[in-house]
């Protein structure tokens, strides 16, 4: 209990110095309710509350502050108007209590004052429901600083506290400050005016520079926490000075240097977050070109500030929020008011719920305890001696826009242009981002090969085009290609057609009439049988070449790769056989005449044949299992906006594998019909084979060749071409002088003329 009665008694000590200032009559109006009022009518730019030694500081030993004198007449106006009013609060008087705290370096002192009763004692209680306190509410202070100290004390009090200047976010926080609510915007809000500013303009790479202090830090933690797109050129803390008067050596050693570096730096835009009373130190540093420009801005700074229009609307409106709260607590009408004792804490949820209109403007509180609000932005032309200070743009919190009165803006530089401030240039269309450096700001312009673009959903990568469309270098979109292949209505298309047609009718005519005459020797000797399964196969050939026409599918591409390879292979093996057939008869039957018997007994002609075809059954399929027979697109050498539709990417491969064992068959063929170019005449095959497999062999070296240069529609041509060269030759070159044969000279066609050359033959080896 003791010592509980030496507090109060130190307190009440501090509590009349701290009310001496309230002697004057512009400081303390008798009224039935008191507010209290914190203002800065001197200036002190210390960082820290003046703990340097045990005595209260005397303000007027600081320097005058001409806008907080301002902001005090603007609380006494509003005071005196608002008991003048018949409308709020009618029959009741509003009083108050107005201290100058010198900035934030004596906020504790008058909060004690306010919180004492009437013979200046604060009482400690465990529950302040039922306490009295000197004043109402708070209107102040003025420094975010200050504010969040007297928010610490008047919270455990529960009296509401308005501030009319402090914009620090921390007031923001409902569970430490339930009873702190402010009449201006907070820092958040001046951040997202700079990001808005930084935005219009097209600014992302910035210096940033913060005070050493609270005020600095916090700041700066909510600019990076807002700004998206915006990197760092350079960061740097502005030292505080310990005395308003001078800066020691060291801190201006400290300032030049972060001049220095900001003239250096390649950013062109710089964000200062500091507190007022530090930035002339910086700027005296900032502009030792132009002593009179500094003179100058100072001169208009004071005039500007002296008006302080703003700032006395939030003081103004301050008094109005409380007055308003206190009509509603004490349910007043248009005839007066209920008087009795209100507590401050009663009138807490009320100032929460204020609505009005006041001067065109409308006042309420949001869920952070901020009425909406707006402000200017200035610049400063500081090559203008007179009116330096001009407004740009507006910003307002409801919307969160800026307004710019763009022709009222002077740039520096050449023709009045925007100066540009970022790490790397924009790309152009169809450049891709490469960054350069950690920073996502400064990057390299790469451009977009052809056959790629740029998607606007990702600016680091080329996207690449479809196989069915195409783009040229630094592209943004694709384009659809042309696509090739071998059409109906064009002329080669239709030659060949005619010729497959032509062949395709003579096969069938060739067939008719060696059925007609097969028992002839001209047919025995051309392979008997065999000749029909040629025919047959060659039919089939000449039936497939439309197959090549069109618009490839799987089964056209299926069809391409394997009828006209399996009917040339019927073929080819049937001729090689019966090559090798005649040369047996009249040469190897005498030298191995066992092996020919077992030849004969057991058709081994026709085994031959189904060996054959079954290794190239085995090739093909293996082959589409390798290498499916699937339509796809290949781009064309002669441009990007075409690409071929062709049956298999790996056409060249697929068809060596097809071909491979009818060039093994051709070269077969060709011995055994030169081992018989000296027997009988009517058996004699060397001239027609060898007919038969120059064809092939020139057709197959063309084709081979156009692959190899070209790709697309030519080699689909020249494939189809050589295909029905390849039936031509065999229909016509093998089968042709046959016919002719029966038909104009059939006295050869007879048993007695093949014997008779026969009989000559063997004379002749004789």
């Amino acid at each position: 209990m003791r010592s509980t009665g030496v507090l109060a008694m130190c307190v009440s000590v501090l509590l009349t110095m701290a009310g001496s200032e309230t002697q004057y009559s512009d400081f303390h109006l008798a009224g039935d309710y008191l507010l209290g009022g914190l203002f800065s009518l001197h200036a002190e730019t210390m960082s820290s509350p003046h703990l340097s030694h045990l005595a209260v500081p005397t303000c007027q030993a600081y320097t005058l502050k001409i806008a907080g004198y301002s902001y005090l007449r603007a609380m006494r106006f509003a005071v005196e108007q608002i008991n003048n009013s018949s409308t709020l609060l009618p029959g009741v008087s509003l009083g108050y209590e107005m201290i100058d705290v010198c900035y934030f370096t004596n906020s504790i002192h008058p909060i004690l004052y306010f919180l004492a009763n009437e013979h200046s004692v604060v009482q400690l209680h465990n529950n302040y429901t039922h306490y009295q306190p000197r004043v109402l509410a708070v209107i102040g202070p003025d420094s975010s600083q200050a504010a969040v100290i007297v928010a610490h004390v008047l919270s455990l009090f529960l009296i509401p506290q308005i501030s009319y200047r402090a914009t620090t976010n921390e007031l923001n926080d409902r569970e430490r400050f339930p009873t702190a609510f402010r009449a201006i915007s907070s820092m958040e809000q001046q951040i997202v005016a700079m990001l808005l500013l930084l935005k219009e303009f097209q600014w992302n790479w910035i210096n940033t520079l913060y005070s050493d202090d609270d005020y600095g830090r916090q700041n700066l933690k909510l600019l990076w926490a807002r700004a998206t797109g915006i990197c760092v050129a350079l960061q740097d803390v502005i030292p505080v000075p310990r005395s308003s008067q001078l800066l020691s050596l060291e801190l201006q050693g400290k300032t030049k240097a972060i001049v220095s570096n900001v003239n250096h730096s390649t950013a062109k835009v710089v964000i200062i977050l500091s507190l007022e009373l530090t930035l002339p130190f910086f700027f005296q540093e900032a502009v030792p070109a132009c002593d009179q420009c500094l003179r100058s801005a100072r001169d208009a700074d004071h005039t500007m500030r002296a008006q302080g229009e703003r700032i006395d609307f939030n003081v103004y409106s301050s008094v109005y929020i409380v007055a308003h709260a206190l009509h509603r607590l004490l349910g007043c009408n248009t005839t007066g008011c209920h008087k009795r004792m209100v507590y401050p804490w009663q009138l807490v949820p009320e100032v929460k719920h204020v609505d009005f209109s006041l001067l065109e403007k409308r006042i309420n509180f949001r869920e952070k305890g901020n009425t909406p609000n707006s402000f200017e932005i200035i610049q400063w032309k500081w090559d203008q001696p007179s009116n330096p200070f001009q407004k740009i743009a507006s910003y307002s919190t409801k919307n969160q826009k800026l307004l710019f009165i763009t022709q009222n803006i002077s740039w520096h530089t050449p023709n009045n242009t925007v100066p540009i401030s970022v790490c790397s240039q924009q790309c152009e269309p169809g450049q891709r981002i490469k960054p350069a450096s950690v920073s996502s700001c400064c990057f390299e312009c790469i451009d977009c090969e052809a056959g790629t673009f740029l998607n606007h959903n990702d600016l680091y990568n080329c996207q690449p085009c479809s196989a069915d469309q195409w783009s040229s270098a630094r592209s943004q979109e694709c384009y659809p290609r042309l696509v090739k292949y071998l059409q109906w209505q064009e002329g080669t298309t239709v030659v060949l057609l005619l010729f497959s047609v032509l062949g395709l009718i003579a096969t069938i005519v060739i067939s008719a009439t060696f059925a007609i005459h097969s028992h002839t020797p001209v047919v025995k000797s051309a392979g008997g049988r065999m000749c029909f399964l040629m025919l047959a196969s060659l039919i089939i050939g000449f039936v497939n070449v439309p197959m090549y026409v069109g618009i490839p599918t799987e089964f056209t591409c299926m069809c391409r790769q394997t009828a006209f390879s399996l009917c040339f292979t019927v073929c080819i093996s049937c001729l090689t056989v019966g090559s090798f057939q005649i040369v047996s008869i009249f040469k190897m039957a005498a030298w191995l005449p066992k092996a020919y018997s077992y030849w004969m007994k057991y058709n081994g002609q026709y085994i031959f044949i189904t060996v054959i075809i079954a290794l190239k059954v085995t090739i093909t399929v293996t082959n589409f299992i390798i290498h499916p027979p699937a339509p796809v697109l290949l781009a064309q050498e002669d441009g990007p906006s075409t690409v071929a539709l062709q049956c298999n990417k790996s056409y060249k491969l697929a068809l060596l594998m097809n071909r491979s064992p009818d060039m093994f068959l051709s070269i077969l063929c060709f011995c055994f019909s030169y081992m018989g170019k000296e027997l009988p005449k009517n058996y004699n095959e060397a001239k027609y084979i060898t007919l038969c497999m120059t064809c092939y062999s020139i057709s197959r070296i063309a084709i081979f060749l156009v692959m190899s240069r070209y790709r697309g529609v030519l080699v689909t041509l020249c494939d189809a071409m050589c295909m029905v060269i390849n039936l031509l030759g065999i229909s016509m070159g093998y089968f042709g002088p046959k016919c002719y044969l029966i038909f104009f000279h059939p006295e050869c066609n007879t048993a007695a003329y093949f014997q008779t050359a026969i009989q000559s033959y063997t004379m002749r080896q004789d």
